[in-house]
């Protein structure tokens, strides 16, 4: 394959040192050339030369440089993947055979989800073992979008064309009139630049005769103290609600590859955990301390990947003034509860389902390296890329392509670095991307893997920012009194977070660890009572329909309405489910559920 190709022709640690200096040696035009051979070539049996598939132009006189196949231009894609010191982009060659991935929204911000055992969704996909599986809907008809690329007019096409669509909420744009249309229009270079859509609306209001409204561009946010906001933002549609040609698409690919006949439901499971965390250089005159310390992309075990969650520390954002813990998993405004009932579901859920966390670097790696949100738009076509094996973790540690952050001392402190986890490595990079990239190894260099290489004291700063704040926020948990109310693995995580140990027991101890199992979670009092009380809460409600549907049909003034609204037919199914609810095989089928929190139960 082609892949194999590119990692044939990349240096690695694996190789011989003889080969690796072969390989260093060879001309990048002659690697290009072998693997557009490899990509394009076939033989038809009649010439059989490669050479004479390959060709160029003349221009004045003389060989060009564009390569061309059976005559036809060789193209080739780039993608920007980060930024210069000077703000230039960082453009890197995508593989020849490289097919975008179409993602299909799923959930955002506001979403409903259920964690359910495996076994009560038949033909899943196979490759994933996961005992129980988390399933989402998304609740929103509107996402609300910052389009901060869409001022680089042609860049964000989606959101050129959301943004002068009828019906549009925009805010922090600036209102601009005929005249300013007149002056854009005019301008033809940069006219040019524009997207389709976007240039027949500015000529729409060039050529019309209302000479008194306003209208906005992509590349125009509202001036604000004589500067561009960097704070633009709309509400964009969520084109995927109800059935739509992708949806099918993606059922009817996966009804033909598992078997399925038309009439079984496809179910579409969650099957990797990717947050993204904004990072921020310092900012000493703005006294904001530095977040950066993450490489491109990180894994962390369930106990490290929740302190984070619990936390919900993110960096500086260019469209705010600060950074800073957003709370337990950002629900305070949905409910009322205390944040514990949340971080208690939220924790079981991981820990049944047993996902795996790997999160993304957004804004920047270090105080040199900015990348924006270049990363994290970039998984998706990684993770969509790779094979069973290269996503589970266990198996990229033993590769060598993560390699463990362990707590060290710096000027006789010491430093908590094992709470970033696992980052990725140059082997990750030469054994995964070059599934997307002709130059897998150019995308990330050492100081981009190894963020402390560009400075040791904001990498201390940074990490000692993230323990902190962790403390901050657990410690919160301790002086409401919430802390009785968490699960015994929460309560281990909010002592570590708090008080750095729990019953004299550091986080890294096995013990406590296991406390994250699913296997210990299954077995506990604690869950089996969550179980019990889910059993009980189902049964007094079917009970009390039940008292409601006989008190219904014993009121002599619904006589006329028993037969039509099927009553007696309505009991019966009532009992049936209520009879299976009271069972032992109920109870049974809830082992891999969330069960009920007890603060649901006493409310």
């Amino acid at each position: 394959t082609l892949g194999s190709s590119v990692k044939l022709l990349t240096p690695n640690e694996q190789y011989s040192d003889e080969y690796n200096q072969f390989l260093r040696e060879l001309p990048f035009h002659i690697r290009t050339m072998v693997l557009y051979i490899k990509r394009l070539y076939r033989a038809d049996g009649v010439n059989t030369s490669w050479k004479d598939k390959f060709s160029v132009e003349y221009v004045n006189g003389r060989k060009g440089h564009a390569l061309r196949y059976n005559n036809a231009p060789v193209k080739s894609s780039n993608v920007r993947i980060g930024f210069t010191e000077e703000g230039n982009w960082l453009l890197h060659q995508l593989r020849s055979d490289f097919i975008p991935s179409r993602k299909i929204q799923m959930e955002d911000d506001i979403t409903a989800s259920i964690t359910l055992p495996a076994s009560l969704l038949p033909k899943l996909n196979p490759e994933f073992a996961n005992k129980s599986v988390k399933l989402t809907t998304n609740c929103e008809r509107y996402f609300f979008q910052r389009p901060d690329d869409a001022v680089i007019r042609g860049y964000d096409k989606e959101a050129e064309r959301d943004l002068v669509s009828s019906g549009t909420f925009i805010t922090n744009y600036e209102p601009l009139t005929k005249k300013d249309a007149v002056e854009l229009f005019e301008n033809a270079i940069h006219f040019e630049e524009y997207t389709q859509p976007v240039k027949d609306f500015i000529t729409e209001i060039v050529l019309s005769e209302d000479e008194t409204g306003y209208f906005v561009t992509p590349s125009h946010t509202r001036i604000v103290n004589g500067e561009p906001t960097a704070n633009p933002r709309y509400l964009e549609k969520n084109t995927q609600q109800g059935d739509t040609y992708e949806n099918y698409l993606a059922d009817a690919g996966i009804r033909l590859h598992r078997g399925m006949y038309v009439n079984e439901p496809v179910y579409h499971p969650v099957n990797a955990v990717l947050p993204g965390r904004r990072n921020n250089p310092a900012d000493r005159k703005a006294g904001i301390r530095p977040l950066a310390v993450y490489n491109p992309i990180h894994y962390q075990e369930l106990p490290e990947l929740f302190m984070d969650f619990i936390c919900s520390l993110t960096g500086k954002s260019p469209s705010t003034t600060g950074a800073g813990s957003e709370g337990a998993l950002t629900k305070g405004p949905f409910n009322m509860l205390t944040a514990t009932t949340d971080l208690n579901n939220a924790l079981l859920s991981y820990i049944l389902t047993e996902y795996q966390g790997f999160s993304s670097a957004a804004g920047f790696i270090g105080n040199e390296h900015r990348f924006d949100h270049d990363i994290s738009i970039m998984i998706p076509e990684i993770w969509s890329r790779l094979v069973h094996d290269d996503r589970d973790p266990v198996k990229l540690i033993e590769n060598g392509c993560l390699e463990k952050l362990n707590d060290f001392e710096y000027n006789g402190e010491k430093v908590l670095a094992s709470r970033l986890g696992y980052r990725i490595t140059q082997n990750f990079a030469f054994r995964c991307m070059n599934r997307l990239f002709y130059e897998p190894l150019a995308v990330f260099s050492d100081t981009m893997l190894k963020p402390e290489l560009q400075g040791m004291e904001d990498y201390v700063d940074g990490i000692n920012n993230i323990v902190e704040a962790q403390q901050k926020v657990a410690l919160s948990y301790f002086e409401d009194g919430s802390i009785e109310a968490a699960i015994p693995p929460l309560q281990i995580l909010l002592n570590i977070m708090a008080y750095g140990h729990y019953e004299g027991k550091e986080i890294s101890d096995p013990t406590l660890r296991n406390y994250f199992s699913r296997e210990y979670v299954i077995e506990s009092a604690w869950y089996k009572e969550r179980l019990q009380r889910k059993q009980t809460r189902e049964a007094n409600f079917l009970s009390k329909q039940l008292a409601e549907l006989e008190a219904f049909l014993n009121d002599p003034k619904n006589i006329s309405l028993v037969v039509d609204l099927d009553i007696n037919g309505r009991i019966d199914k009532v009992k049936m489910n209520l009879a299976k609810v009271k069972s032992d095989v109920y109870l049974s089928e809830l082992v891999g559920t969330i069960g009920l929190d007890h603060l649901y139960f006493n409310n």
